[in-house]
This record gives C-alpha cells, sequence and structure tokens, in this order.
C-alpha cells in the first residue's frame, strides 16, 4: 500500500512538472519580450541576421552621375514616369519602416527575430537615403522636390497606395498584446500586407520601370541602387514569409479559409491600386512599357505571392518583361564582377537565385 502510494505521487509530481513545462513554451505571437537567446528556439531567424550582415552596401557607392546625362536624353513622358517613381520611392520605405517598428517588433516574440528586425529598420534607413540622394539629383528644383516628398498628399495615385499602406497599419497599432485569435489574425494581415503586397508588389512594380530603363541603356546608377534594394528587399520578404511558415505551424487554426479570402481580397485591391499608379507613370503607353504590359506583369507577382503563402493564384498571367525574367542572372554576374569596394562585407558561401520575378 505504501509502495503504490509513493508511485501515485511520484507520477502526480511528473504530470505536475510536465505540464508546468509545457505551460511555458510559447508561441512565436504569444504576448510577452522574451529576452533569452540560449536556447535558442528559432536559429534559422538569426542566421537570416547574419547574413543580412555580409550585405551590407551605403549609398556612396551608388554613382548617379552618368544619370544626370540620361534624363535629358528622356522624352516628356519619360521624364513623367521618372518623376513620380522617385516621388514613390521618397515616402514608400518609411512607411515600411513606421510599421516594423510600430507593429512587427512589438510582437513577433522572439530575440532571434528582433535581431533580424533591427537589421532590416538598417536597411530600410539606408533606402530612404538612398531615395533621398536620388531626388536630390534628379530633382534639382527645390519645389519639385517639395512636390515629390508631399506626394502622398498631392499625387493621388501615390495617395491610393500610401492609403492602402496605413488602413493595415492601423487594424493593428493600437493593439497592446495578441491575446486572442481576432488580434493574431489582424497582425498576420499587417505581416502579409506589408510583406507580399507592398514590399512584394508595389516595389517590385517599381523596380520594373528601373530594370526597363536599364534595358535600354539608361540610368545606370539608379539600377545599381535598385540592384541592391532589390536584393535587401527579396531577403525581407523571405524573413516576413518565413515569419508566416512559423505561425501557421504553431497555430494552425489561424489559416482558415477566412484568412485565404481576406488575403485574396487583399491582393487584389494592392494589385488595383498599383495599376492606377501604373496609368499614372505610362499614360497612353511608352515603346516597351504600358498598362496592359504591366497589369499582366503585376498579376503574375501576385499569383507567385499568393502560391508562397500557400493560397490558390487567381490570375494566370505570364509575365511579359524578359528584362525581370534576367535580373537575377544580372544581378549574380554583377555581384562577382563588382569593385570589391561594392559590399564592405564579403558574402560567403553559395548565392541561390530561387526568388520568382
Amino acid at each position: 500500500m505504501t509502495t503504490h502510494t509513493a508511485a501515485s505521487t511520484e507520477s502526480t509530481a511528473t504530470t505536475e512538472r510536465t505540464a508546468t513545462a509545457e505551460s511555458t513554451v510559447k508561441n512565436l505571437l504569444d504576448p510577452g519580450f522574451e529576452l533569452t537567446l540560449r536556447p535558442m528556439r528559432y536559429p534559422d531567424f538569426y542566421e537570416r541576421y547574419r547574413d543580412a550582415i555580409k550585405n551590407t552596401w551605403t549609398v556612396e557607392e551608388v554613382d548617379l552621375h552618368s544619370d544626370v546625362a540620361d534624363l535629358a536624353k528622356l522624352s516628356p513622358a519619360e521624364q513623367h514616369l521618372i518623376g513620380r517613381l522617385v516621388a514613390f520611392f521618397a515616402t514608400g520605405d518609411s512607411i515600411v519602416a513606421n510599421n516594423l517598428v510600430l507593429t512587427l517588433y512589438k510582437h513577433i516574440n522572439s530575440p532571434e527575430a528582433r535581431l533580424y528586425l533591427s537589421r532590416q529598420l538598417f536597411e530600410e534607413a539606408v533606402h530612404v537615403q538612398f531615395y533621398l540622394t536620388l531626388l536630390d539629383t534628379y530633382l534639382p528644383d527645390p519645389d519639385d522636390r517639395a512636390a515629390a516628398f508631399a506626394a502622398v498628399e498631392n499625387i493621388p495615385s501615390i495617395r491610393e497606395k500610401a492609403q492602402f499602406c496605413f488602413r493595415w497599419m492601423d487594424s493593428v497599432e493600437t493593439v497592446d498584446r495578441l491575446a486572442d485569435r481576432d488580434d493574431r489574425r489582424r497582425f498576420l494581415l499587417n505581416l502579409i500586407c506589408f510583406a507580399a503586397c507592398i514590399e512584394g508588389l508595389f516595389f517590385y512594380g517599381a523596380f520594373a520601370y528601373v530594370y526597363w530603363f536599364r534595358s535600354r541603356g539608361l540610368l545606370h546608377g539608379l539600377a545599381t541602387g535598385t540592384n541592391w534594394v532589390f536584393r535587401d528587399e527579396t531577403m525581407h520578404m523571405s524573413f516576413a514569409f518565413d515569419v508566416v511558415d512559423t505561425v501557421r505551424k504553431e497555430e494552425p487554426e489561424l489559416f482558415d479559409a477566412e484568412l485565404r479570402d481576406q488575403v485574396t481580397d487583399m491582393m487584389r485591391e494592392a494589385v488595383e491600386a498599383e495599376l492606377l499608379f501604373a496609368h499614372d507613370l505610362c499614360g497612353d503607353g511608352l515603346p516597351g512599357m504600358n498598362t496592359s504590359s504591366m497589369r499582366a506583369y503585376l498579376q503574375c507577382v501576385a499569383d507567385q505571392r499568393l502560391a508562397r503563402l500557400g493560397f490558390p493564384p487567381v490570375y494566370g498571367s505570364e509575365n511579359p518583361f524578359s528584362f525581370m525574367e534576367l535580373q537575377g542572372v544580372q544581378e549574380l554576374t554583377n555581384f562577382f564582377e563588382r569593385r570589391p569596394s561594392a559590399y564592405q562585407v564579403a558574402v560567403e558561401g553559395t548565392v541561390t537565385l530561387d526568388e520568382d520575378f
């Protein structure tokens, strides 16, 4: 009888210890502010931080001198396109950086992930500096520069994109803790919006205009800086999608038909906002660049983002821009041929080209 009682007591204690241990296991979106890096719960996020450090560049390494002569060669329609494009660049990354601080850093409860987000914030600051330098070079008139920086107020096509961003920021900004399913769903929608729609669609649309000029032998300084921004943005998207994958594994119940429909509707809205911008930039069309071809490109990119998130594609369009298909190959070649100072820290290991454009 005594033996049975002792065994029962030990079994109960073991069960209680197991239950206590299980209760201390936290999911990525559980409220709190975990500080301990060891034992490391999410080592992949830490490796992404280390990889980002190897990808360091500075604005001073971008030579825009040849672009000034190229700008004088552009037609009025092409000059309009460039003016609108740099006006979008002037504020786009600032909006992304604000969301990093106000939402992502606040709610992703992993010190490894926060290391990466801190690095991403630095990269967004470099992008903002690059676009500031770009505006100072491309728009020497102070009034033109002031108008570009005020684009979210006075250019309808850019205002529409900014308001799209602000709606998703506002939906989570007042949430202090992801305490329930609804809060976590709102956070996921915010993260997916900024990764798939803003960085993954709005900026990829902007990159297409830059590489269209480059394919014609124009604006090589802009293309060089954009190459480096392109690499950063691809890494930002990959990290965000890894966060989504982790949440899907830890809380699969969040990924239901309702979330799929919300993400699909969000992506459709983003495509329409970017098409309004495309019509503003292209007007009735330019040689090799028009609203129709941009529509197909954006729809192709949107389908790729949906597929990466595990949701069905909705458009079935193909990429009409051969110069975007070649972008990955060109960047790999340029990376190894670039002068040593092009990156402050050498990249080690292998470089893979698995990102769809």
